[in-house]
């Protein structure tokens, strides 16, 4: 029983705790676990056959459990008998085994720590070496040293043997000091050698078992002979890396005699051998100790030995082990949430950083991202996601790592105050989750719905939820891919908003989202899962991620980057894309690896890469941009244009420019300039500066100095240039006296100046200071101006026209002025011309002239100007003063003067050089230079050579057009016009411009409207544009170079409505009497109209009724054509009336039946007859004929066939063309008659015609054919009839056939107008049973409200006559022989009886062949009227 109720009090004891423990969930939040290393391993040098450790610990509160990893795979101590572990986790391996093809303990270790269900971290990596076996490369040699001299002894042997080597002398241990050094190599220097030294000395190697030595080499101490010893390098520095915190040995072992004096300089700064960290041992080796990054650079061992010296280099690598700036943090979490871990490195080089979770390396993927670099980001925590993360980060010069925890909570339990690395998308939604709720929540959002699905975004929408149970309502939308658990939220911008938008989503791939509103009481009912799919996307692959861009030398970078995330398929090749920073080609270069090294690129510049990924679709996303700068390097080559300019007898001016352009390959630090006296290297002295000029006094008289100059960057000193010599005054100027009267006065009177000229005393031996210049009206000491010495040119301004003046001029020196010389001159009149243009900076800022010497100096001959570039001219030229060969020996220099050949610039610039050519940069494009010579020697000059010219290329415009404007057309608001100016910088003629415009300024270039102008016009007209819409508008110039920048974007808005009539006219048409405007689409169409209302209704009934009566006439026509053709032979055979001409009647028989006639077209212009192809279509076709018309009303020809025979026609002055086809089939011919007037006088009755198109005149036009004998007119079912020429200027009728009023009367009462506002033909008719085909001409078309009038006192000629009872007939002439005007009258049209009668008869067979062969006889005539 006592068992029993144990057992009860424990169950209800748990059932307590289970209950009450469970309630305080929601504030217990379990803590972190401290978990970290305490001792991680370090790299080690092992020794083959003895043990070695590889030391880890690791600390927690829990049990840990420690395994190692060598080269990434776990080692499996059981089976592996040499190696343990310790019980602090370390590893111990008793016995190291090496050899040439067995290293098994070789490689990196890395110790591993987990704490069951809890997590795991990994530790540094530690590098295990192993010493290779005992071997000398060489063996050292005797040598041979003097008293106070420098000597080495090698001992080569491979670099991890070094800390094992050591040296004896005769038999005992070498001790080392700051005398007797061991190089990095093992080398041992002896310096400041006495006779203690001398001695059998062999290096040997310990401690790798049984010590192994060299064979013994003698040294010999020999005593002072006082010959001097050529300097001879042992060990000059080289090239080294180290890691901050070491020390360094930078040898320069130098043997010579007198014994050499070394000297350090460190980024061309001299290093103080008294800091506490340099030292000079050895008799020259530099030793650095406790190495920092400042310490990198370029160091330089300088060397003197009597009248030799050395210079020898290496450049010191200080890397910087990766250090934390910020760690990553512990972090709680809930789902769903967005986390960062920051990771924040340091160290030289870039670090590289890898993340780890539980030891495992996180892979990018879309939940795991790699952001700003080095922070890992986590989108969409799910549970499993807790552990512990890992940052590790390693370089060259070492690796660490650093570990956090992440804690998922539940969604009940309230996260702490502070929760660190929150993305900002989810700081709301974690802020909006209280503890407890203290209200209703909201119901479920409503109608889900995905409104916009791209193939990497999706929109969602929805509704308020039915209970929002509040106002400031928000919302977070869940999303996950489908069929998976981890779940990522996007909270709205701001309360209220019922709208959000997915971003970076997968192409063709589907998500599953819900929505969850939030009020002030927390988050409510979540939405019905909503199941979306993005679209598909064109299969090429990513961005390559991680792409590193590394300055590795001055004309090299190396390149990497990953694989892209979405490769989709096999990658099959990258590109990579370069270019130089500021110019607009781009190089590329396909790369099949995920690294590249590039080389060949300019030094010190600014380069931007970037990696397109390829596959079997085509490239994929590019890269975001990469700019990197190669490393600096020494000037490439010498300044330019050294010149020296001899002062006095104690001082040189030194001047010259800067290297050309791209090759000072790094930031200038200044230049170095050296002088020596006459040849002699012993005496040369160095002067450092940063200017372009140097005073060099203290010089001694009469003597010949050779000068040179280099420029200095961070990394060293540049080339040289020439020694340039040149020899000081054997005397200075004396001054012990005034200077004398100058030598000549010259003026030049103009208007309101006089131009003065002169030259020095004669005796240049004495010094001049200066000239004073005194003028005045009828006395010199009015005005008073002084001058420089070197002025020989002066212009007295703003003096008085027709005025005597009278001018002086003095030297003077510190002793006084000296005599004066006198001139005068009278001003011009004003009414002279303006004074012309003088270049005053040639007066005023002429260099240095002297007096006339007897030899004076010749100017430069054959001065040529080759253009090299837009902005560079090389200016060549010969000296006729210089030997054949033209080498320069002396210490002469050209001055060179250049200016634009504009009249209005008078200013030259100038440059001096030492050589026949000079290069002259900074020009501008496209512009007439005009370049000059100088040459000055010691104290002569020349006269400036002749000029020569040049024009710059062009190149593409520099600046953008400017002054843009935008202005609406007035009347139109969907038209607009641009103006602009040419660009201030055009470089070259402008041949054309480009308009860009865009609703959305920020849209790329490619999506910008383009419209190209012609380069000589600053006008553009735009239409088409929308109205109330802001455009924006941009204009780029090109020229023959190429396009040049885009001007900055006008905002234009159009305005929001068109003006009122503009809206009339659109919305329905105004038809003036006389004057029929038909609409754009035609009866019927409404394309334009806002609706169909009121009147309009009846304009639609109106067109029914037409087209119904149409169609029932077409219907009848076609009844009657088929029961016509089915008559009687005997109705068929019944003979018909015979047709005669003007002239009389003539009859012809023939035998052949079968005769038919040709087809025929008859050109009016030439009035030839040509063969025509027969018309398929049983219907008669009316081909269009530009006969003028003589009414009003429209016709519908084609438009461009009427502008272009209208213009011929009236051009040449003769009549346009007459086609007229016959018809394919007999039954049912019409036949259409129309004036055609003469064109002796054009100007008459000219009228325009609008133009119907053809669906206005289908269902308004048709043409009438008798269909019986007892029927008036019917509609023709063709609607090929309807085609009508267009209008031409109608010319008066011939007199011979007047044309009445009552004539026009009876061919109208054939109209029968069914429809009033129809356009209705007119048809005059003959008895229609011939077999030939009828002629045809286009129907007249008459209105019967406006019927028009003609005049009928002109003259007409008839050319063809078919004879009908009662009415006038048009015939053709067979007589006249010459082209005169052929009109055409228009017969009577027969009234019913005679119609009738003419339908009843018909032809018999020989009659037939007598019609067939008096139309082969009008076809003659009309040839012969052709040809004649």
């Amino acid at each position: 029983m006592a068992e029993r109720g144990a057992r009860l009090l424990v169950f209800f004891t748990s059932l307590i705790v289970l209950r009450f423990g469970g309630a305080d969930k929601g504030s217990a939040i379990q803590g972190f676990t401290p978990f970290r290393f305490s001792v991680e391993p370090v790299d080690t040098l092992a020794v083959r056959g003895l043990p070695a450790v590889l030391n880890c610990s690791a600390a927690s509160d829990a049990p840990v459990r420690v395994e190692w990893k060598k080269d990434g795979t776990f080692l499996n101590l059981v089976a592996d008998d040499r190696k343990r572990q310790l019980a602090d986790g370390s590893l111990l391996i008793s016995t190291v085994v090496h050899s040439k093809h067995n290293k098994p303990d070789e490689g990196v270790y890395q110790c591993v720590a987990t704490i069951d269900n809890l997590g795991t971290i990994s530790s540094r990596t530690a590098r295990l070496t192993v010493a290779g076996l005992p071997r000398f490369l060489s063996q050292p040699e005797g040598v041979s040293v003097r008293m106070g001299g420098t000597e080495m002894l090698s001992c080569e042997v491979t670099e991890e043997l070094v800390p094992f080597t050591r040296w004896e002398r005769d038999g005992r241990p070498v001790e080392l000091d700051a005398r007797v050094i061991q190089l990095p190599s093992g080398a041992l220097v002896i310096s400041n050698s006495s006779q203690t030294d001398a001695g059998l000395y062999r290096c040997t190697i310990d401690a790798l078992g049984p010590p192994k030595t060299t064979e013994e080499a003698e040294l010999q101490v020999s005593t002072d002979s006082g010959v001097e010893g050529k300097l001879e390098t042992l060990q000059g520095p080289v090239a080294v890396v180290k890691v901050v915190g070491e020390s360094v040995l930078l040898p320069c072992v130098m043997k010579g005699y007198p014994v050499p004096v070394i000297r350090w300089t460190f980024n061309d700064r001299s290093i103080d051998e008294g800091h506490e960290r340099f030292a000079v041992i050895g008799g020259g080796s530099l030793q650095i100790v406790n190495l920092t990054e400042e310490d990198a650079g370029i160091y330089v061992c300088q060397t003197d030995s009597g009248n030799m010296t050395s210079e020898i280099q290496a450049e010191l690598t200080v890397h910087v082990p990766p250090r934390f700036v910020t760690r990553p943090s512990n972090t709680y979490a809930q789902e769903s949430m967005d986390i960062i871990f920051e990771c924040d490195i340091t160290g030289s080089p870039p670090p590289t950083v890898r993340w780890m979770k539980d030891g495992d390396t996180v892979i990018p993927s879309d939940y795991f991202r790699i952001v700003k670099q080095h922070n890992l980001q986590v989108l969409g925590l799910v549970k499993s996601d807790e552990g512990f993360y890992q940052c590790l980060a390693e370089n060259d010069a070492g690796n660490v790592q650093a570990s956090a925890q992440l804690i998922i909570l539940d969604l009940d339990v309230a996260l702490p105050s502070t929760v660190p690395s929150l993305t900002d998308a989810t700081t709301d939604h974690v802020a909006s989750r209280p503890a407890e709720r203290s209200g209703p929540v909201p119901s479920a959002p409503r109608d889900v719905v995905a409104s916009l699905v791209s193939t990497r975004f999706i929109k969602l929408s929805w509704r308020l939820p039915v209970d929002p149970h509040g106002d400031n309502i928000t919302y977070s939308v869940f999303y996950s891919l489908d069929g998976t658990n981890r779940e990522r939220v996007e909270n709205t911008s701001g309360p209220g908003e019922m709208q959000v938008t997915i971003q970076n989503l997968v192409p063709d791939t589907k998500y599953t989202f819900r929505v969850v509103a939030s009020n002030a009481n927390g988050p409510g009912e979540s939405s019905a899962p909503l199941t979306v799919a993005t679209q598909l996307e064109v299969q090429v692959p990513g961005p390559a991620p991680n792409l590193q861009v590394v300055s590795v030398g001055p004309a090299s970078v190396a390149l990497s980057w990953e694989r892209p995330l979405n490769g989709n398929g096999d990658i099959q090749t990258y590109k990579l894309f370069y270019s130089e920073r500021g110019q607009d080609s781009e190089q590329d270069m396909d790369v099949t690896g995920l690294s590249y090294t590039m080389t060949g690129l300019k030094k010190f510049t600014e380069y931007s890469f970037r990696v397109v990924a390829y596959n079997k679709h085509g490239p994929g996303v590019s890269t975001d941009d990469v700019v990197v700068r190669t490393l600096s390097d020494v000037p490439s080559a010498p300044p330019q244009n050294l010149t020296l300019e001899v002062l006095n007898s104690t001082s040189i001016m030194v001047r010259w420019q800067a290297p050309p352009p791209g090759t000072l390959n790094g930031e200038l630090m200044g230049y170095k300039l050296r002088y020596r006296k006459g040849q002699r290297r012993a005496d040369t002295i160095e002067i450092s500066t940063s200017q372009l000029f140097q005073l060099i006094d203290g010089l001694e008289k009469g003597k010949v100095y050779t000068v040179r100059v280099s420029a200095t960057t961070v990394n060293g000193t540049g080339p040289t240039t020439e020694w340039i010599a040149v020899e000081t005054f054997e005397n200075d100027l004396d001054e012990s006296q005034v200077p004398g009267v100058p030598s000549s006065l010259h003026v030049r009177p103009l208007v309101n100046r006089i131009v003065v000229t002169w030259t020095p005393p004669e005796n240049q031996d004495i010094l001049v200071r200066g000239y004073k210049i005194g003028y005045g009206i009828g006395s010199p000491h009015a005005h008073t101006v002084t001058l420089d010495y070197k002025q020989r040119f002066y212009s007295i301004d703003n003096l008085d026209p027709s005025s005597h003046y009278v001018i002086t001029l003095k030297a003077y020196n510190n002793m006084g002025e000296g005599v004066p010389i006198y001139n005068s001159a009278t001003t011009r009149p004003q009414s002279d011309p303006i004074d012309p243009d003088i270049d005053f900076y040639e007066l005023f800022n002429n260099p240095y002239t002297p007096a006339p010497d007897p030899t004076p100096m010749l100017p430069p001959v054959g001065v040529q100007a080759t253009v090299l570039s837009h902005d560079t001219v090389k200016v060549s030229w010969a000296d006729n003063s210089l030997a054949k060969n033209q080498k320069i020996t002396d210490s002469r220099y050209y001055s060179i003067r250049w200016k634009t050949n504009i009249p209005a610039n008078t200013k030259y610039k100038t440059a001096n050089t030492t050589s026949l050519f000079h290069t002259v940069t900074a020009l501008k494009p496209n512009t007439l230079y005009e370049f000059s010579v100088m040459v000055t020697k010691s104290r002569r000059s020349s006269t400036w050579s002749m000029t020569a010219h040049g024009t710059t290329f062009e190149t593409i415009p520099g600046s953008a057009p400017k002054d843009v404007t935008v202005i609406s057309k007035e009347g139109n608001p969907r038209m607009i016009n641009i103006n602009w100016q040419p660009p201030t910088e055009a470089n070259g003629k402008i041949t054309g411009y480009i308009i860009y415009y865009s609703t959305d300024v920020n849209a790329e270039v490619h999506d910008w409207v383009v419209e190209p102008v012609v380069g000589n016009r600053l006008t553009h007209q735009i239409q088409g544009l929308t109205l109330d819409t802001a455009y924006y508008f941009k204009i780029q110039a090109r020229n023959s170079k190429g396009m040049g920048p885009m001007s900055d974007a006008v905002h234009f808005r159009t305005p929001k409505a068109e003006p009122s009539d503009k809206m009339s006219s659109d919305q329905g048409l105004q038809v003036k009497p006389g004057h029929p405007t038909l609409p754009e689409h035609g009866i019927g169409s409404n394309m334009d109209k806002p609706g169909i209302t009121g009147s309009q209704e009846n304009h639609i009934l109106v067109i029914v009724v037409i087209v119904s009566v149409g169609a029932f006439t077409i219907i009848a026509v076609v009844v009657g054509a088929v029961l016509c053709t089915r008559r009687s032979n005997s109705h068929q055979k019944k003979k018909r009336a015979a047709c005669k001409s003007s002239t009389g009647s003539h009859k012809y028989k023939s035998s052949s039946k079968d005769l038919k006639p040709p087809d025929l077209w008859i050109h009016h212009e030439r009035l030839e007859l040509k063969p025509i192809d027969k018309s398929p279509d049983p219907n008669p076709v009316m081909t269009e004929t530009p006969i003028p018309r003589a009414t009003q009303d429209p016709v519908e020809p084609s438009h461009q066939i009427q502008e272009l025979e209208e213009s011929v026609s009236t051009r040449r002055g003769v009549r346009p063309k007459i086609m007229m086809p016959f018809d394919s089939q007999p039954p049912q011919p019409v036949i259409s008659a129309h004036p055609i007037h003469s064109l002796d006088h054009l100007h008459h009755h000219h009228h325009h015609y609008h133009l119907p198109p053809r669906g206005y005149l289908h269902h308004q036009i048709s043409l009438r054919a008798p269909a019986s004998p007892n029927t008036h007119l019917h509609k023709s079912p063709s609607a090929e009839s309807v085609r009508n020429p267009p209008a031409a200027p109608e010319p008066p009728v011939a007199p011979s056939q007047p044309v009445t009023s009552a004539d026009l009367q009876k061919t109208e009462s054939l109209i029968k107008e069914e429809d009033p506002p129809s356009i209705n033909p007119a048809a005059a008719h003959i008895r229609p049973i011939h077999p030939l085909k009828s002629f045809a001409v286009p129907a007249l078309t008459v209105s019967a409200h406006n019927p028009p009038t003609y005049e009928t006192a002109l003259p007409s000629t008839p050319l063809l006559a078919q004879p009908a009872p009662g009415g006038k007939t048009a015939s053709i002439g067979t007589l006249n022989r010459a082209r005169a005007p052929v009109p055409v009258t228009v017969p009577n049209a027969p009234d019913q009886s005679e119609t009738s009668k003419m339908l009843d008869m018909t032809y018999e067979t020989d009659e037939l062949s007598e019609e067939m062969a008096h139309l082969e006889g009008l076809m003659k005539d009309l040839n012969a009227i052709t040809t004649g």
